[in-house]
């Protein structure tokens, strides 16, 4: 079955969900679910064009669970009792794996990724290279890309309904600091540092002060940006209190290497990571 056939057939079983109890379709749609761990599919994917979102594949992600049943999970001495099955055969996949680092069944983890004790949901896609520090959390359906290192703490946030929504985008050579927080379908760029303790929700203010005048932005993250918490005032009824925001303060040097443009922009910007 191609690509373009199984997506019509998740399109058909998600108008159709009674469907989905017959054998031959939660073939199927593990079927998909196995593609997305393989790597061979994902939820968001870059175009020349800019990310596009496969609804068909988030759509197969939200079936997926009312086809299976719950189980207990051994890991000796540990113990799980869920639907979904661990990932599994970390050599062969090339992937540093710490305990207790937790990957599930339907995300994909490229070789050379590196995973302290942390987690990654169904759906997500973790880039080569990349460093998930430990206690780091990637939501179901993030996108991480190549050389990304997400720091210690770091919560991506994850999405699977509404099906057009955007999952939060880490692009290739992003430093997130620790205890960074980025939700809501947040894009950071190629190459961009987040300074420890940024959050970044949809609504967020993203401000870049490196100008004359303060430019803002909403949703995203420019390439290089370095950003550091920062807040605002606004006006309530019951008085005027700050209010948290992103604030861009400079970028990476494109001049360098990516190492010691990180090491120049932590220390040029006194940036905590």
């Amino acid at each position: 079955m191609t690509t373009e056939q199984l997506k019509s057939h998740i399109d058909f079983l998600w108008e159709n969900r009674t469907e989905i109890e017959k054998t031959d379709n939660k073939e199927i749609i593990a079927r998909v679910i196995k593609m997305l761990d393989e790597g061979e599919i994902r939820v968001a994917e870059p175009t020349d064009s800019g990310w596009i979102i496969n609804e068909w594949v988030k759509k197969a992600v939200v079936l997926y669970f009312p086809t299976r049943e719950m189980e207990t999970i051994n890991v000796n001495p540990f113990e799980f009792h869920d639907k979904i099955p661990l990932k599994t055969g970390y050599k062969e996949k090339k992937v540093r794996v710490v305990p207790h680092a937790i990957a599930r069944h339907g995300s994909y983890v490229a070789p050379g990724v590196i995973m302290m004790p942390s987690y990654v949901n169904i759906g997500a896609y973790v880039d080569s290279g990349t460093m998930v520090d430990t206690w780091a959390t990637v939501g179901s359906c993030a996108q991480i890309g190549r050389d990304v290192h997400l720091s210690g703490g770091v919560g991506i946030g994850g999405v699977l309904e509404p099906l057009q929504a955007s999952p939060v985008i880490i692009e290739d050579g992003a430093f997130i600091g620790s205890r960074c927080i980025v939700v809501e379908g947040v894009h950071i760029k190629k190459e961009a540092v987040l300074g420890a303790n940024v959050v970044l929700t949809k609504s967020t203010k993203i401000i870049d002060v490196t100008g004359a005048e303060p430019k803002e932005f909403k949703g995203i993250i420019p390439e290089r940006s370095v950003v550091i918490p920062g807040s605002y005032p606004k006006n309530f009824s019951a008085g005027t209190y700050n209010v948290p925001c992103a604030l861009i303060i400079g970028q990476r040097k494109p001049s360098t290497d990516k190492k010691t443009s990180l090491n120049d922009a932590l220390r040029d910007y006194e940036v905590a990571v």
